[in-house]
């Protein structure tokens, strides 16, 4: 969790200080409202930089859900290799077996459709959350309220994961791969394979359920998010009056 909580805090601090690097440079100040320009280009750099990093965490965590068994060495020293047998004992030892076993492009599987996931995912994460939020925000209003950032951030949360659906099931399958055996050799074969067997409603398994849970997450994502930029702002007002 404290990983996830990592990645996230540099997700949207990049698409922040992206917007407001734009806003300087376009507008002279940093705290101007930015464009729908501005955000889109914020939303695509958050998502690339989110696969240099993410790109791991979420081998990693693929990985180890691919075992069906607890670790032990008796098991291990059986049979390593045949399914369900326990491969990892712990997140270090699969990154470290990943890295002997595979070298630097081991922890990197499955990036290029992580990269086609993210990019478009962030994009419709942050600008539906700003027109979403700015439209429910009272007239007048200076700030949107609590309420408000909650449903936005839950809306943006579920829009996000309706797009990025198709492409995490294949991200997913490329991590997956290699534990056991290596089925794919690349992010189009593995959606060419995945196609001929399963059909086209295999890039939307688990849209429903990914959906339902987007919005709760980034619901308090969001708000977290907000809350914290206020209470930021608000001490740093207090110190330098």
């Amino acid at each position: 969790m404290s990983l996830i909580g990592i990645y996230s805090s540099v997700v949207f601090g990049v698409f922040s200080n992206t917007q407001r690097f734009l806003s300087q440079l376009r507008h002279g100040d940093p705290a101007a409202a930015p464009s729908l320009a501005d955000m889109t280009l914020a939303s695509l750099v958050s998502g690339v930089i989110s696969v240099g990093i993410g790109t791991p965490v979420e081998l990693v965590k693929i990985r180890l859900q691919m075992q069906t068994q607890p670790y032990t060495k008796a098991n291990a020293k059986l049979n390593s290799t045949a399914p369900g047998s326990p491969v990892y004992r712990g997140p270090i030892h699969c990154l470290r077996t990943i890295l002997q076993k595979e070298g630097i492009p081991g922890i990197y599987r499955g990036n290029v459709a992580m990269l086609l996931r993210d990019v478009p995912g962030y994009c419709a994460y942050f600008i539906p959350y700003a027109m979403f939020c700015d439209w429910i925000t009272p007239h007048g209003s200076i700030a949107p309220n609590p309420f408000s950032i909650w449903v936005a951030g839950g809306v943006a949360g579920a829009v996000s994961w309706a797009v990025c659906t198709p492409m995490d099931v294949v991200k997913s399958r490329l991590q997956a791969d290699g534990v056991y055996s290596n089925q794919y050799k690349g992010t189009i074969d593995c959606m060419l394979q995945s196609y001929q067997n399963e059909g086209l409603k295999v890039f939307f398994r688990g849209l429903l359920v990914n959906t339902i849970r987007g919005f709760p997450s980034s619901a308090a994502m969001f708000l977290g998010y907000e809350l914290s930029l206020k209470a930021m702002k608000r001490c740093q007002s207090e110190t330098n009056p």
